[in-house]
């Protein structure tokens, strides 16, 4: 982490960053962060395009691919079907 500019006191940006959202994590709950998240995805929604979306996909999926095995494919897979089940259980 950087350090406080020794000469003038002042707090880098990364300093000031890490304060505010500690303090911020302490004031809210996951509610709010919960709130905020929906807020920003439907203002995201609104402001971009299908293929902006498929543009994110696709490399969000390639850096997936790189950073992850066969077995990470397969946890997952597990997991969603597993989830998928109950849900057709409660159905």
């Amino acid at each position: 982490m950087a350090k406080n500019n020794e000469k003038n006191n002042k707090m880098s940006l990364e300093e000031a960053g890490k304060k505010g959202g500690e303090t911020t994590a302490k004031k809210h709950d996951q509610e709010f962060y919960e709130e905020i998240g929906q807020k920003g995805g439907e203002t995201t929604a609104k402001e971009h395009d299908k293929e902006f979306f498929q543009d994110i996909g696709k490399k969000g999926g390639e850096t997936t691919a790189k950073n992850h095995d066969k077995e990470f494919y397969e946890d997952i897979g597990q997991k969603g079907g597993e989830k998928r089940a109950q849900q057709r259980k409660n159905d």
